[in-house]
Order: C-alpha cells, then structure tokens, then sequence
C-alpha cells in the first residue's frame, strides 16, 4: 500500500528547527476492514451517549472571556509602560506592550472542548513590567504594612464584576491567579520577557526566548510551548488531528472514571494525557479512533519503565537550563515513570508518580487493554452491523473504580480548619504531600497495594472521640487511602502505622505558613466493612450493593480461582486414578473367573477405555483466563521499544534486561533498597558474587565473632555452618531473620516453655508457630505476643 509523505514523514518545522519524533513508526497501513469501521462505530456511539463535548454556547462564552481578558492585560501593560517609561506617543507605548500578549495551554489550546474544563493562560509582558506589577503587592519599607495597588493587573481582575472565586497565590513556585469570569476557570500565569518590547515577529516557539528569563517564567512560558509542539506533531493531516482529540476524550474520561486523574496526586494529569496519546498516534499514524484506543493501552501495558515516554529526543539549545537526561543526572535516573516534555528545556512531567501509583497504572492498563481486546474479538467474530450498534459494551471498560471494596484496610485522612478559607489554604497544602505520604512514608512499612483515592470527600469521618470543634467538623474534607497488608514482611502481628503518620505530620506538614490553631489532619483506620455509607453512594442498593459486589469480586479473583482449579484438578485427577484401579480390578477379577472355568469361553470384558480418555480430557479442558493478545501486533511493538534502548536515551539493554527492571521497580524488590534499609538500620554489609549478606550486630557478639550461615535449600531444609564474620543470610530464604547466638554459635535456649529454639526448620510443631522474635528464631506457643527487636532487620 503506497503513502503519501505526510503519513510516512512524521517530521515537523516549529520555533526555527525540524523536529523528529524519537520513535519509528510501529504499523503505518490506513485501517481498511469492515471490522474496524464497525469497532470505531461502535466506539463513537458510546462516546456521542457518555462523553459530552461543550455546546456552542459555551465555546462562545470562553471566546468571549479571553477576548475580555487579553483587552485587560494589553491595557494594564500599557500603562505600566507609559509610567515607567514616560511615554506619551500611543503608538511607541502600543510598540512596547506588543500585540501577542496572551497565550493558551492545555486542552483549551488542543480543542479538546471538554465541558468544564479550566483554560490556562499565560500573560507576557517585556521585561520593564516585574511581577510586583502583576500581584501588586506594596510593603511599606518603613512600618512594613502591606497594601495592594489597585492598577495592578491581580487587583484590576479582582474588582471586575464578572470575577469570582479570585486566589492569588504569589509564594508559588510558578505564582498564579485563579478566578472565575462569567463561570469560565481561569488560571493566569504570568512571563517576563528578558527584552525591552515585545517584537511584532514574537514566537513563543523560538528557544531564544527562553534566553535570560527568570525560573517561574520560563515554566509559564513552556506550557504553550509544550502544546504547541503538540498540536504540531498531531497536524499531519485533519483527520489524524481529530482522532487524537478523540482518544484523548476517551483516555481523559477513563482516568477521571478510574481514579487516575491528578498531577498533585501521583497519576497522570491534562498534559501527561496529551502526550502519552500523541506518542501512541506517532507509532500508529494512520490507525482509526477505536484501534488508537486499543494501541493506547497495549503500549502502556508493555513499556518497559522506567524508559521515558518522549515525542522527541531532548536537545539542549545552548541557553543553560537544565535538560532532562537519565544518563548525566542521577536525579533523572531514579525516576520512575518519567513522561518526558518535548519542549526544550525537556523535564518529566510525571515526577509525582511512585512506584505504588505505577503498580495502579499497571493493573488499570492491564485491565482496559483486556477488556477492549475482547469487544474488538467479539467484533470480529460477529459479523453483523447491528452488533454492539450502541456501544454499550463499552460502559465495561469506563465503569467507575471499584476503589472502596477492593480493600480490606483504609486509612482516612480528615483535613480540618476552623473557617473555610483556612481549610481551603491548609488542604492545598495537605493535597500537595499526600503522594509523599503515600510512597516515602507508608510505601516503607510491610504494606502492599497501597492506593491513594485522588477524590475528596466534603465531608468529616473522624471519629466522635476525636476532639473536633463543631466548627473543625462543619470545615473539613477527607481523603482516602487503601492498603492490603503484607503478611510476609510483618514482624509480629501489629503494624504500627501511627507513629509514621505523626513523623510525616511533624517532618512536613509543620513547614506549612502560616499555621492557625484550629489546621489539623485527623488520621483514621477502618476496615472496608465499616467505612461510611456515602462513600458506597454510587452503587445500586448503597453499602450492601456494594458489599455484595464486593464478594463476587472476590469469589473471581484469578489467584482464588487458581486455588479452586487446583483443588478441582486434584479431585479430578483422584477420580481418574479411582476409575482406573476399579476397572483393573474387574479385568483382574475376570480374568481369574475365566482361568478356574476350562469349559467357560473366555469374554473379555466390555470396557471403554475411552471412558478414562474423557475424564483427562475434562481435566485438560478445564477453562482458564486468558487475554486475547494478538501475536503480530505485541511482536511489532516490542520491536519498536527495543529502537528506544538503542537510541542514547535510555541506554543500551536487552529485552530480558528492560523486563527484568520494570518488575523490579513495580515490586520495589532490588538489591539497592534492601541493602538501602539495612544500612540505615545501622547494620553492616558486605556483598559477594553470591548475593549473600553480612549482617554485623547486637546479636552476634563481636568479643565472639562467631555466626551461621542460612542458605535456602531443599524443602525449606536450613543448613548450618560456622562462620568468623558474623551472621550471612541469603536474602531469598523463606524464614529470614537475626537469632541469639551462644559462645558456640547455637541458638540460646531460655528455657520458656512458650518458646523452643531451632537449629533447623523440622516442620510444624502442635501448637506453636515458627517465627522471628525477640527470643530469636524459633517455635513460639500460638496466642504468645512475639515481640521483633527493634535492631533486627530482615528480608522475606
């Protein structure tokens, strides 16, 4: 099939320089099969029902809005240089300020028109005009009283009649004004141009104006820059740009539905969307919306983290801003999930997202991917244009998460002020660490699955006994945390979560300035069945509803169902061999009958033995859960991700390699931490060839030097040897841990009769358990509390 250049041809001229995107194209044939239309059909019929775009009204309102506000900024920059500058010729002023004033970023930049939907913009201005101009913040430098200058351009939008809801925020790292004009959300940003004027040839694409500006600017600068460079790459032609939008309402509307929409939260926000689809449409160019969709998330459920999602290789354009670069930053190289901005100078995007929110995105692309591939297969397989003609197979695929019943643990976080504005000052403050919470504080306790809910709750779910005022529990809003416990990793039966909660609380939530009495954060812990009732409010039939999906959820869990088959192929397997000794049995007994009887005709017994033929048949046919993967499509896409590891920016590595690290940053399971907590613990460690480690100790006498060594064997068998360097453990060993030890390097017997030492793991021992605790490693009598010394550290 032959393509014209601008489907093969991704390249792009932008700000003075041609662009490339750092991937190849992975499949650029033009969708030309019947089950394709029928699939995007069927795609667009759910979208036009369930995903609304703004009315022409609307458009009409925010068209409006920014004229009004670009008139604002062009008169106050004019002012301010007519003052500064002494000006009286209208035209010299006018060729100050410059025309090009106010900019667009984000979805209202790309025309994604969802209804909403804030727009952000950015005000430039040259560099006569400071931001004391646009907050217009006045300290006395006598008294130091501070007033407000009503020409400022923060105070002009204040008094307009049409605003509301105004925040400026200028302590910020990017400083901004947030309001509302005629009910339209407004973020303003402000950039101060190193140049005396801003040119009439002013092209905010150029690097050079970048050259000279202060931190907060050119971060205000490169919102547009990044869509722009965007909306470029996607402008092949018209229907390539529509279906992007396309996908991106889609990827947009399945984030918010899920639980995995918010920046400040860990996941993905606006621009991650925009450049994790724009990726996906540079490696298929020409594919329709619905194959788009599905490619999305079969490329997100296979990229090889933490390899960066680029649209174009970063370049360094000379001007000394820092460029995004795993290989000379090892700041860059320990992130995560880094989605990398094309715009120089490129940063990541993604620097909130943890290992503990990846392990989210993971199951959730996982998840999507199945459930599209198998609307797609039943697609292909119906042949009928009537088939899924409403699109409501996939109402599946953007069902709300069912983040409230897939628990057994939550932690509520009640965020508390005495009046709303204190609250609403103390929970932006709040909201911006609890992804800190999450993967730097609780992410190090024996906890897995642990998922922070990014939706509040405008309600108080402290618990009476709390010490609230009723003016704390009228202001207050609520956050959830889910977790699962790791049984493995505990130490003892109590997890103590309370007191890494009060270290976060007094280690990053006391910077906050200015901090009033009544700004607290109220920690609670509940079991799944008894969280509140109106957390369940979207379920049909409320809490039970909801608990009783909760328990079909479980009953199809693919790791019970997994314990189930087993149990059905064992008893499967027992009837098989039961059938087979019974019938041996006859043949047997026949046989003898026959040998007694010399005038008898010997029949031989009439036995079908395709009877047990059937029931390992009936074993082997036993149904599995399986994803619909097409073969070619995962193989072209592997090739692809293998050109990244070959183009300088990840850096060179092996398929098996980039697997093997991806599963090692999902799980956290890597040499460097656990070698990381041990020597934090204060603990010794010496590394070798063989993986083993030295762990030198209160326990292990140094006046002694005498120690084990643990090694893992044969079922569990535990070999011990003398060793003069203290105590090695292997860190793969299923019962891991540090013992008492006497002169002769034996376990030391106290002679508790609610504890026996042990030598060896001999098995289960009537009414004790095998564990770790503060008498050592050994058999403790069930119900005893065993308590884990606080020096000990150890591995499961």
């Amino acid at each position: 099939m032959t393509m014209t250049n601008a489907t093969t041809d991704l390249s792009i001229r932008i700000g003075g320089r041609v662009v490339s995107p750092a991937l190849p194209i992975v499949d650029g044939s033009f969708p030309d099969s019947e089950d394709d239309a029928r699939f995007t059909k069927c795609l667009r019929a759910f979208s036009e029902e369930h995903i609304k775009l703004e009315t022409l009204k609307e458009r009409q309102r925010r068209e409006r809005v920014l004229n009004a506000m670009a008139k604002m900024c062009r008169s106050w920059i004019e002012g301010v240089c007519r003052e500064k500058l002494g000006l009286t010729d209208i035209d010299a002023i006018r060729s100050a300020a410059g025309n090009n004033v106010m900019h667009t970023s984000g979805s209202y930049r790309l025309d994604v028109q969802e209804p909403g939907a804030d727009i952000d913009t950015i005000c430039v201005a040259p560099s006569i005009v400071t931001r004391e101009h646009f907050f217009g913040t006045v300290v006395d430098p006598i008294t130091g009283r501070v007033s407000k200058d009503p020409l400022s351009l923060a105070e002009r939008i204040r008094a307009h009649p049409d605003v509301t809801n105004f925040n400026a925020v200028e302590s910020a790292a990017v400083p901004i004004l947030t309001f509302d004009w005629e009910g339209v959300n407004i973020d303003l940003l402000f950039a101060r141009l190193a140049t005396s004027t801003v040119p009439p040839e002013f092209d905010i694409n150029d690097d050079r104006v970048l050259d000279g500006v202060d931190s907060a600017t050119e971060k205000s600068l490169n919102g547009p820059r990044v869509t722009n460079l965007i909306a470029k790459f996607m402008s092949g032609t018209p229907e390539r740009y529509q279906n992007f939008l396309f996908v991106v309402r889609c990827v947009r509307k399945w984030a918010k539905t899920r639980g995995l929409y918010s920046n400040k939260m860990g996941y993905w926000g606006g621009v991650n969307i925009n450049i994790a689809v724009a990726m996906v449409v540079q490696l298929y160019p020409n594919a329709s919306p619905g194959n788009l969709l599905r490619k999305f998330f079969l490329v997100f459920k296979s990229w090889r983290w933490p390899n960066p999602v680029l649209l174009c290789k970063p370049h360094d354009a000379g001007l000394g801003l820092q460029v995004w670069s795993a290989f000379t930053n090892a700041r860059d190289a320990r992130q995560v999930a880094p989605i990398i901005t094309p715009a120089y100078p490129a940063m990541n995007s993604t620097l909130s997202v943890s290992r503990q929110t990846l392990q989210i995105f993971h199951q959730e692309f996982t998840r999507a991917y199945d459930i599209i591939s198998r609307i797609w297969q039943e697609t292909v397989n119906s042949k009928s244009d009537t088939f899924n003609s409403n699109g409501e197979m996939f109402a599946e695929l953007f069902r709300p998460s069912d983040f409230f019943i897939s628990y057994p643990h939550y932690l509520s976080l009640c965020i508390v002020g005495s009046s709303q504005d204190e609250v609403q000052s103390w929970a932006g403050y709040v909201e911006s660490r609890l992804r800190k919470l999450v993967s730097d504080v609780l992410g190090k306790l024996p906890i897995s699955n642990l998922q922070l809910w990014p939706k509040k709750i405008e309600a108080c779910i402290a618990e009476r006994d709390s010490n609230l005022t009723l003016a704390q529990r009228k202001n207050c809003m609520t956050y959830f945390i889910g977790f699962k416990v790791d049984v493995l990793r505990m130490r003892g039966n109590e997890l103590n979560i309370e007191q890494s909660i009060y270290s976060f609380k007094e280690s990053d939530l006391k910077r906050f300035q200015p901090h009033f009495p009544g700004q607290d954060i109220v920690i609670g812990c509940h079991h799944v069945k008894s969280l509140p009732r109106m957390v369940f409010a979207e379920y049909d039939g409320g809490k039970e509803g909801a608990m009783k999906i909760r328990r079909r959820i479980m009953i199809m869990d693919p790791k019970r169902m997994e314990a189930r088959s087993l149990r059905n192929l064992k008893e499967q397997e027992s009837e098989v061999e039961r059938k087979k000794a019974s019938l041996l049995e006859k043949i047997a007994q026949l046989k003898s009958a026959q040998a007694n009887s010399e005038e008898s005709e010997i029949v031989e017994p009439n036995i079908d033995e395709n009877n047990v033929g059937d029931d390992e048949k009936m074993i082997e046919d036993i149904p599995s859960s399986t994803n619909i993967i097409d073969e070619n499509e995962a193989d072209l896409l592997e090739s692809a991700l293998d050109a990244i590891q070959d183009a300088d920016i990840a850096g060179t590595k092996t398929r098996q390699q980039a697997a093997k690290d991806r599963m090692m940053l999902m799980t956290g399971l890597n040499e460097d931490t656990s070698n990381e907590i041990l020597r934090k613990a204060g603990i010794d460690i010496i590394e070798d060839n063989s993986k083993l480690v030295t762990l030198g100790g209160s326990h292990a006498s140094r006046r002694r030097r005498a120690g084990i060594i643990i090694e893992e064997g044969e079922r569990r068998n535990i070999k011990r040897v003398r060793h003069n360097k203290g105590i090695v453990f292997n860190l793969t060993t299923k019962f891991e841990g540090l013992i008492e030890l006497d002169v002769n390097g034996l376990v030391v017997d106290k002679g508790d009769e609610n504890f026996a030492p042990s030598k060896t793991w001999n098995g289960r021992k009537g009414g004790f358990e095998f564990k770790l605790g503060l008498r050592g490693l050994g058999y403790y009598r069930t119900g005893c509390k065993v308590i884990v010394p606080s020096n000990t550290a150890y591995e499961t």
